[in-house]
């Protein structure tokens, strides 16, 4: 087996698949859900109803304020209650949809059988359509990015797509929503790759998958032969070593083919790379085929002193406090949650948080996994800058933003900078580098926006 990773950096953190072999429960639905109108990165997308009107499970709520936006779905059905703020996963209250949970009625345009369907068997499926349907189902990157998946199969000229990577790396070392959904439902994702490939004109696609999955290394291996055996789309399953940040884009696009992407504002589609998410590829199968919008996701629910992780199919706009209730309840003590893993996710003040579509995970560290240890001075052992994914130093741009020193911050790649965690996980030092260099980048980015609206 020929095992491939990115070529700098990177880190091993400790492994706690605790929900591996867990499988996939259906939540139950809230009394009341609430649906952030940001759910993606670029514009919020704007209300369409009011309060009072009635909706299905599946009826658009908000639709797309523009091109780089994504329109909302209700994943209940019942009545309007609001439209004001409401917590969500950055901590501060922004503007939501209410809605009171009553009975369960889909719009009828929805297929919810359990046919396969396939792409050869509907051939006024053109690259075109596929997107249409995309975009108006409301897909977004499902590993946390949440970037429009319409946008991304719409590349500007001159670039042009080579191949669709599918991402099902998840790198995290909690989180194992994708390697279940790939365990469920891989005659699906298969199909949901290849109309991505279809949607993005290309004939080679691939499944990047860490080796500490070998039941769904082996599954989609045999499901690709069956698949694309005698058709004239090339897909190989990719397998990967084991290696933390390898879920990022880039990262990725290195290990799968090869090619570095340059720094921003370049993407991987200037290397030749349209690189999804495996729930994105299941999502848009719904979407395409089921005329089923984005409405549920797969969420991991985990911890150490959880009664009973699990993964969970989960209607967005269900609080994590439902999800955790069915874990057994907040452990005792004091807890961490995290909206996503223990190394990219964002810590919240609130159970109340609603599900939305980029949350892969739930996660709640113990006292004891949390805490951070006091930091000491820095002694100069440059670890950070060897685990660097994107080869820069961390150890300096945490300085210069500590300092302020914005226009050398700038000048020495600070927004090239993934925020992977990588360099503050490895310092022995217990610095607080990302927290710094986090700052910094957001404020080295707000400057070169205002200068570009300058000239």
């Amino acid at each position: 087996m020929n095992i491939k990773t990115f070529s700098i950096g990177g880190i091993h953190p400790e492994e706690n698949k605790l929900t591996h072999e867990a499988e996939t429960q259906v939540a139950p639905l809230p009394h009341q859900a609430v649906f952030p109108l940001s759910q993606h990165i670029g514009a919020p997308a704007r209300p369409i109803v009011q309060k009072g009107d009635k909706v299905k499970v599946g009826t658009l709520i908000a639709e797309a304020s523009s091109f780089i936006s994504a329109p909302i779905h209700s994943s209940v059905s019942g009545t309007v209650a609001a439209i004001d703020n409401a917590i969500d996963a950055t901590g501060y209250r922004k503007p939501a949809i209410i809605i009171n949970v009553e009975g369960d009625e889909w719009e009828e345009t929805i297929d919810r059988s359990n046919k396969l369907e396939r792409l050869v068997d509907h051939p006024e499926l053109t690259p075109e359509e596929i997107v249409k349907r995309v975009k108006e189902a409301g897909i977004v990157g499902m590993g946390g990015a949440c970037f429009p998946t319409h946008v991304k199969l719409s590349p500007p000229p001159p670039t042009k797509a080579e191949c669709v990577i599918i991402n099902a790396v998840e790198c995290e070392p909690y989180i194992t929503a994708d390697y279940r959904l790939m365990m469920e439902h891989a005659d699906e994702i298969l199909v949901g790759l290849e109309l991505l490939m279809k949607a993005a004109k290309v004939t080679c696609g691939y499944i990047g998958i860490e080796t500490n999955k070998p039941k769904a290394i082996a599954l989609l291996t045999q499901k690709c032969v069956e698949v694309f055996g005698s058709s004239n789309y090339q897909v190989e399953v990719v397998p990967l070593k084991q290696r933390y940040p390898q879920g990022g884009e880039k990262q990725l696009v290195d290990a799968v083919i090869g090619r570095q992407v340059p720094a921003p504002p370049a993407i991987p589609v200037n290397v030749g790379a349209i690189v999804q998410n495996i729930g994105t590829a299941y999502a848009v199968y719904e979407a395409v085929m089921k005329h089923k919008p984005l409405f549920e996701r797969y969420t991991t629910v985990t911890g150490k002193q959880l009664q009973k992780p699990g993964n969970f199919l989960v209607r967005m706009g269900t609080t994590m406090q439902q999800l955790i209730d069915l874990c057994g309840g907040m452990p005792e003590g004091d807890n961490k949650l995290l909206a996503g893993g223990p190394m990219m996710g964002k810590a919240l003040t609130s159970t109340e948080v609603p599900i939305c579509k980029g949350t892969n995970s739930v996660t709640i560290l113990t006292d004891d996994d949390a805490r951070r240890k006091e930091p000491q001075p820095c002694i100069r052992c440059a670890k950070c800058v060897s685990v660097c994914p994107m080869g820069l130093e961390p150890y300096l741009l945490a300085k210069l933003s500590a300092f302020k020193q914005w226009e050398r911050a700038e000048n020495e790649a600070i927004i090239n900078c993934i925020e992977c965690g990588s360099c503050q996980f490895t310092c022995p030092a217990h610095r607080p580098l990302l927290d710094n260099i986090r700052q910094g980048k957001q404020t080295v980015n707000g400057i070169i926006r205002s200068r570009a609206t300058k000239k």
